[in-house]
This record gives structure tokens, sequence and C-alpha cells, in this order.
């Protein structure tokens, strides 16, 4: 089957609100699946999940390290908990609710989702963060940031 043509120079017909609002709708659903199975199964209970390959072979806490735990007592509500488990992994659950916020009300005016226009210094900053995150958590001045 193929998509049906549309005159040189026309614009496609709109999508309606149903087809436009069904991947933000879903992206959300997905996540709040996922943060309910991680808000049931408890990361802290020994046999729910991997250990985290990286801190098995060398000790080192990566930057996602704690991020389970991190997601467990967020789902719970324990803001606090969460944040001593791995505040850059609660930093990216906001971003990312603000993202699929925009998102949202973008596909329900009819507007495209929303691209973020990373340059690439701002890549280069978000990993000098998270690597001075993995550093600093691994010192023993930073074990704040340690779960």
């Amino acid at each position: 089957m193929t998509a049906p043509r549309t005159a040189p120079g026309t614009a496609p017909a709109p999508a309606g609100p149903v087809r436009r609002l069904a991947a933000p709708v879903l992206s959300g659903a997905a996540v709040a699946a996922a943060f309910a199975y991680v808000g049931l199964v408890d990361p802290n209970e020994p046999g729910h999940y991997p250990v985290c390959p990286m801190f098995r072979l060398t000790g080192i806490l990566c930057p996602g390290c704690g991020g389970l735990r991190s997601a467990h007592a967020f789902a719970q509500g324990d803001l606090v908990t969460a944040l001593g488990d791995n505040a850059l992994a609660v930093l990216a659950y906001f971003a990312f609710a603000g993202y699929l916020a925009v998102w949202l009300i973008r596909s329900a005016r009819g507007r495209p989702a929303p691209r973020p226009a990373l340059k690439t210094w701002h890549w280069w900053v978000i990993g000098g963060a998270a690597l001075a995150f993995t550093v600093v958590r691994n010192l023993p001045f930073g074990s704040a940031l340690a779960p």
C-alpha cells in the first residue's frame, strides 16, 4: 500500500488529533509503566536487577549507578532519597518530563515535535558534567553523591 500522493507544491493533509497525540501519549505511558515497575520491584533487594557491569569489574561508580534506586525512590514520591541515590538521574527525569510536556502541547496544537537544537559544545558540556559527577562521586569528599 502506498501513501496518497499530493499535488506538487501542496502540503499533505494534517493528521487527526488522535494520530498527532499518539506518539507523545504512548511515550509517556511507556515511561510511566517503567517507573511503575521499578516503583513496585525494589532494586534495593538483591536478585531483581543486574549489578552495574562497570562497578562489578572496577569498583568505580558510573554516572548511572544508583539510577534504579533513584527511580524507585522517585516513583515512591521520596525526592530526597532519589537525589541521594543519583542526582544526575533526577535531573534527567525532570528534563524528560519537560520535553514530553512540550511535545504533547505542540502535538495537540498540530505543530511538529520539538527538536532540541543541541550544538556540539552543548554535548561537550553535558559530557563534562557527567564526567565531573562520576569523578566527584568516586572521591572521598564526594561520598554524598554516591548511592
